[in-house]
């Protein structure tokens, strides 16, 4: 009868433990990620991890290391933050700090998929080129204590870089059919 009771214990407990580990991805959709927050304040129409959003953006979006207003910085992933993390740049303060809003970073209240607005960010890299930053962190009133690696800055408002072509001096000075096209020949030989 005893083991009969040992055995009853167990099988509860185990569904206990596959309850929890089952209803844990679940919980995550109780409150509001990064992504589909940056997604809607920025324009910005990729999907997917904040992890992949830099990648994703090439051939698609402008990317580049400049902050600007409505940008989405992309934040790389990193052993605190392994998804990566998105956020949307409101303001510039300086060449060296900026204002962002962003979902699901500080939990606020003892609540995570917090929205946060005018979030203080600081470009603490050695080149100054906002390879990594530290990022105001609600619970301490401050900035966090670990510097985290930013890919870079996707301009939801430009189009994909394209190739810089440089035209040809007589193409540069306004030189149309027919008009100097001795010149023309002249400079491509023979």
């Amino acid at each position: 009868m005893s083991s009969n009771r040992f055995s009853g214990a167990a099988a509860a407990a185990l569904l206990m433990v596959a309850s929890l580990l089952v209803g844990a991805p679940a919980a995550a959709r109780d409150y509001l990620q990064c992504v589909p927050f940056a997604r809607a304040e920025s324009g910005v129409e990729i999907r997917g991890n904040a992890k992949t959003w830099w990648a994703q953006a090439e051939g698609q979006y402008a990317r580049g290391d400049e902050p600007r207003e409505g940008a989405v910085m992309a934040f790389a992933a990193a052993r605190g933050m392994p998804m990566g993390h998105v956020a949307v740049v409101k303001k510039i303060v300086s060449d060296r700090e900026i204002l962002i809003d962003h979902a699901n970073w500080s939990p606020i209240n003892g609540r995570r998929g917090q929205i946060e607005r005018g979030a203080r960010v600081v470009d603490v890299s050695e080149a100054g080129d906002w390879s990594m930053v530290r990022v105001w962190y609600a619970p301490i009133g401050d900035l966090g204590l670990r510097a985290n690696p930013v890919h870079g800055f996707i301009y939801a408002d430009s189009t994909p870089d394209t190739p810089a072509f440089e035209a040809p001096v007589w193409a540069q000075q306004d030189w149309k059919p027919g008009n100097g096209l001795d010149r023309v020949v002249a400079s491509l030989g023979n």
